[in-house]
């Protein structure tokens, strides 16, 4: 067990948390960021960022994470490679258990983020990660230069892989289960103009065939308004159909809605139903989800943080 008595802890290292850190730091609070399975969050997985401000030219989303947590470290920010297990927030302070630590704090803020959601079909699970299945193009599109592959989805994201696998792919299949684009009208737009991507409108993957090697060959797929079944080639298959809030150590005693997403009081966007306990970022925020809300999140959070300390 940690016998020392954080001011406040930080539970993940994305835009919110590091954004987080920055202000606690900054009011001598000395935070430690917990920093779990994936330090600096999903952006680092992405190859651009376009619309984080201050960025004309758009930057590299590992660079971008890699400066924020430059910029907290400056400020005396303490990071721990930790993954949060379960939590006691019965009293303070607030207790957050690993495999092998108790960690101990007056404050927490929780910014734990999404993770990609699957399909849930059959084999998806058997050739997911380096054998033709994944949810990042920006980690593997490399490997499938001048083959065909497919993006599963038609919000934004799925629409910035097919974007991105152009750069390497012959040909770029995008299944969407509706018959337009969920994207913003730039991206949507964008991805419909570009030569290599083909839309494959009202349809969903019924399962992923594999080769004699036992990689990603094919999906078979169903038109959801004809009935109608056919195998599509496919090298690489990219799940990009939305997230699974990151919330489950913390539940209960904290409160979510009915997706899993934290939901905080009413009047703040950061506040929890437990005092001096905050949240940021994607965990909580499933309408806009983007670096700069996720930001904005984390530096409400530790403000709150700092003013709930002040007052005890």
């Amino acid at each position: 067990m940690s016998s020392e008595i954080e001011n406040v802890i930080i539970v993940g290292t994305g835009c919110s948390g590091l954004t987080a850190a920055i202000y606690a730091a900054r009011a001598n609070l000395n935070p430690l960021v917990l920093e779990g399975s994936l330090p600096g969050g999903q952006l680092t997985q992405t190859s651009e960022v376009e619309n984080f401000p201050g960025f004309p030219e758009g930057i590299d989303g590992f660079m971008l994470m890699d400066s924020l947590r430059k910029q907290a470290t400056r400020f005396g920010t303490r990071f721990a490679q930790a993954t949060v297990e379960s939590v006691d927030f019965t009293s303070s302070p607030y207790t957050l258990k690993t495999s092998d630590k108790e960690y101990m704090a007056k404050s927490v803020i929780i910014s734990t983020g999404a993770s990609p959601r699957m399909l849930g079909v059959p084999g998806e699970q058997e050739m997911f990660g380096g054998k033709g299945v994944t949810t990042c193009a920006t980690c593997d599109g490399a490997f499938y230069r001048d083959m065909e592959v497919v993006v599963v989805g038609g919000g934004d994201t799925a629409c910035e892989e097919a974007l991105f696998l152009t750069r390497f792919c012959s040909k770029v299949t995008l299944i969407h289960r509706r018959d337009e684009l969920r994207a913003s009208a730039v991206m949507a737009e964008r991805t419909l103009a570009h030569e290599k991507i083909f839309p494959v409108w009202d349809t969903v993957v019924d399962e992923v065939l594999a080769d004699e090697q036992g990689m990603a060959r094919s999906v078979r797929v169903t038109n959801r308004k004809t009935g109608e079944s056919s195998t599509i080639d496919a090298k690489g298959v990219f799940i990009a159909i939305g997230h699974i809030p990151n919330t489950g150590p913390f539940v209960p005693p904290l409160e979510t809605d009915e997706n899993g997403y934290f939901t905080p009081k009413p009047g703040s966007q950061v506040r929890t139903n437990i005092p001096g306990i905050y949240v940021a970022g994607d965990c909580a925020d499933h309408v806009y989800r983007q670096a700069i809300t996720a930001a904005g999140m984390g530096c409400q959070a530790a403000i709150e943080a700092e003013r709930w300390l002040a007052e005890q």
